[in-house]
């Protein structure tokens, strides 16, 4: 089995970090695991022009591409996202959107292999928890579309820097654990 632990965020080296950090060293243990920035990857913003409704290909050549070989590489993914103004970062959501073509609302549409399951963490500065829901609910949301099964979620609230995850890895290693084919 293979996974993919992305962060979500551009801040290669802050909370959302250390987070996926954790992660892929315990899926490590048990599975071929990787980690990956969605800043590493360059990819445009989608134009709305809707070829891809007809072609299942998108008309733009970046990094999109390469960064669904990850998708298509992994059976489980696991999408660690801080909150941006009560939602995922900007980055992560172009590159949703750049996923239409993959998205089973139209046809023809590409396909990234099935059996996938899709785990989710939030993470956010403030105690409430509805804004970590929120950023699930996003995730979920396109793993929906994607044909990515949800299989669980992980909200960790109060954590802003990266010195604030050492207290929650716990809590993180037992979602972990949660995270079994």
């Amino acid at each position: 089995m293979n996974s993919l632990v992305i962060n979500c965020s551009p801040v290669k080296n802050g909370a959302t970090a250390e987070i996926v950090k954790i992660i892929d060293e315990k899926l490590s243990e048990i599975y071929v695991s990787r980690s990956i920035c969605i800043d590493d990857f360059k990819f445009s913003f989608c134009k709305g022009c809707r070829s891809c409704h007809k072609t299942a290909r998108c008309v733009m050549d970046d990094d999109i591409l390469r960064l669904i070989g990850e998708f298509e590489w992994a059976d489980i993914i696991i999408c660690v996202a801080p909150s941006y103004w009560a939602d995922i970062p900007g980055e992560f959501k172009a590159f949703i959107d750049r996923c239409t073509p993959w998205c089973n609302t139209h046809e023809p549409h590409a396909v990234i292999g099935q059996g996938k399951k899709g785990y989710s963490v939030a993470l956010r500065t403030g105690p409430g928890l509805a804004e970590c829901e929120r950023i699930i609910y996003s995730i979920e949301h396109f793993y929906g579309h994607m044909e990515i099964q949800p299989g669980g979620h992980l909200c960790l609230c109060s954590v802003e820097y990266k010195e604030n995850v050492a207290s929650r890895k716990n809590e993180i290693l037992d979602f972990c654990k949660t995270i079994m084919y």
